[in-house]
């Protein structure tokens, strides 16, 4: 909806051609519970709404599932619910400008105009050490092993310096 001059219901109102030029746009998104629903329209909507039609799901991997089912679906979700199913598409943040791809080195460096950063907290008290097992649960997550696990996932793992500053925190 940000810069868009009208509503767009078929593929060919947002230039494409054949086939599915005259075929309406199925769109899947998450419910409003959602964290990955308030990012998208402060992002993407910015001052506007969601449209009365999107199929509102419970999940990313919801939203994942019914565009690779739907021929005419698009839909957003975070990267990590890819399948081989559907692809991530390329984005540009204004009109003319490259659209970049869905990928690690994009999203680190701010490109893709859809990336956001997922972070963990801990609830400690000021001036009392960390729990322990808490403590041990993060430096897990920043080690290699736990790196191999958020991409077995399929999310894109932290840099390896962004990784030791969190680990100075926790100690």
């Amino acid at each position: 909806r940000r810069g868009i001059r009208k509503q767009i219901t078929t593929w060919g109102e947002a230039g494409v051609t054949g086939e599915w030029a005259d075929k309406p746009i199925s769109l899947y998104g998450r419910n409003s519970a959602s964290g990955t629903y308030g990012f998208f329209k402060e992002h993407v909507l910015k001052t506007g709404d969601f449209r009365d039609d999107v199929k509102e799901q419970p999940g990313s991997a919801s939203v994942v599932l019914g565009v690779a089912t739907d021929r005419y679906a698009v839909g957003y979700s975070g990267i990590g619910y890819a399948t081989s199913s559907v692809r991530a598409v390329a984005l540009s943040e204004k009109e003319g400008s490259r659209p970049m791809a869905a990928n690690a080195e994009n999203a680190y460096s701010g490109e893709y105009p859809l990336s956001r950063f997922l972070y963990v907290y801990v609830n400690r008290a000021p001036g009392k050490a960390l729990d322990p097992l808490v403590r041990e649960f993060i430096r897990m997550i920043c080690s290699k092993e736990g790196q191999e696990i958020v991409v077995k996932d399929g999310y894109f793992p932290i840099l390896a310096a962004v990784a030791n500053e969190e680990l100075k925190k926790v100690d």
